[in-house]
């Protein structure tokens, strides 16, 4: 019987783990759907962009006061995952802050004391963030996609946030007090400058009291952590682990660089100078041209879905957006992953084969009238802190409205037109291009 919490926090564990695997294997295959692209180029420039975007942070402190937030949670989140390791080999093997020997005191004290501070700074960093989504209420948080779950989603991430805090301040002080009444399974160890002034609220327990309270807070901890690592897969807060292969995988090309079509170039190539031009390359042309749903989307698109935190930077430099038009860059992506995930379940449910459902990304989930909204000016690719690319998503698609459905704007149209005829965008001849000098 004494070993027995230790057999229930394996099971739990390994329950645990398990499950974060199998839905993490379920976003891996989700993301394989997208066509292949090959993102192996300057793997030393991708590292690096990795570094700096991801690890270091740079781009989220263009907004000083959001991104010095986030940085808090950030460092918060990554440091005090060192006590979280020390937790689960306690839980494993039955012994209390093992670590502590193993670091000696001095150390050792510095760790407990500096996690201690990172979660004060995390609460704070919380409640602050809580204030601006709730109380501020700063117009990102509050366009119409964030409506429903996408609201409750990051207010709920914010009380988990809080509710872990209390809860590891909480076990650091029942368990202070614990050493301090000489208990023998409780090694005298950590220092704990935040968690010592909640001391009023425990000192008058008995030690049975304070044991259960210290376990309590131990085990709600860790479930809570536990519950928080599966949570991630239906939360937007799955940036937390896609953010950084997201940037390594990022598009390095200068801003506005379209990749061109080599099926179409070649056409033009044979009208152009049909000698110089091999017409049987061996290669099959393209079913359609452009795309209509997420298995027409490269793998880097579909991941970009994923990595979406939400936070509406992109959508509130759109200059479209700004201007009240329909189109949401932030919108693109959590309708490109709403999609993702209905093609995931349709997988689910059919054994890993796909029954088609008479729906497409394109119409059913996004509307020509965002897509043609768009000035392609990349303003939300400069402005995503993760380096995300709804640009892309949307220029893909109005490719497939263009040369599949002819579904073009009629000023478009006659721009195409015109150019085709005259060699110019403008409805002039080019006989006539010069006529204007006549009355110079």
């Amino acid at each position: 019987m004494a070993y027995l919490p230790n057999l229930i926090f394996f099971f739990l564990l390994t329950a645990a783990i398990g499950l974060f695997a199998r839905n993490f294997k379920r976003i891996s295959r989700n993301i394989k759907l997208g066509k292949e692209v090959d993102r192996s180029d300057r793997p030393k420039l991708r590292l690096k962009t990795m570094l700096r975007v991801a690890f270091g942070q740079s781009k989220m402190v263009s907004r000083p006061v959001a991104g010095v937030l986030h940085l808090l949670v950030y460092v918060g989140f990554i440091l005090i995952n060192i006590e979280l390791l020390e937790i689960i080999v306690d839980g494993l093997t039955g012994a209390h802050r093992i670590f502590a020997p193993l670091l000696g005191s001095s150390l050792y004290n510095f760790l407990i004391a500096s996690f201690e501070v990172l979660a004060l700074l995390v609460l704070v960093a919380v409640i602050l963030f809580w204030t601006r989504r709730n109380v501020m209420k700063i117009q990102r948080f509050w366009k119409p996609e964030m409506k429903g779950w996408p609201k409750k989603d990051a207010v709920l991430i914010l009380y988990f946030e809080v509710v872990l805090m209390v809860l590891f301040l909480s076990m650091n002080a029942t368990d202070s007090l614990l050493q301090q009444a000489n208990i023998e399974s409780y090694t005298k160890a950590g220092s704990f400058p935040i968690s010592q002034y909640l001391l009023p609220l425990f000192a008058d327990f008995s030690v049975e009291t304070l044991l259960l309270l210290e376990r309590s807070f131990w085990w709600a901890h860790i479930v809570g952590i536990l519950i928080f690592l599966n949570y991630l897969y239906y939360s937007k807060h799955l940036h937390i682990l896609l953010a950084f292969p997201n940037t390594y995988y990022a598009n390095l090309e200068e801003k506005g660089k379209f990749e061109v079509n080599r099926h179409i170039k070649k056409e033009v190539q044979l009208m152009l100078n049909p000698e110089a031009v091999s017409e049987d390359s061996g290669e099959t042309p393209p079913e359609k041209f452009g795309t209509t749903d997420v298995f027409d989307l490269n793998w880097v698109q579909l991941m970009n879905a994923y990595s979406c935190t939400e936070c509406g930077r992109c959508s509130s430099v759109c200059p479209a957006n700004v201007t009240g038009k329909k189109l949401s860059p932030r919108a693109i992506m959590m309708k490109t992953r709403d999609r993702l995930e209905e093609v995931g379940k349709n997988l689910n449910a059919n054994k890993g084969h796909f029954i088609a459902d008479e729906k497409q990304l394109l119409h059913d989930y996004i509307s020509p009238e965002e897509l043609w909204a768009c000035t392609s000016c990349n303003a939300c690719v400069e402005a995503c802190p993760i380096a995300i690319d709804p640009l892309s998503i949307i220029m893909d698609m109005r490719q497939y409205l263009t040369l599949e459905e002819s579904a073009a704007p009629a000023a478009l149209n006659t721009m195409m037109s015109n150019i085709e005829n005259n060699g110019a965008p403008w409805p002039f001849s080019n006989q006539d291009r010069l006529q204007w000098a006549n009355d110079v």
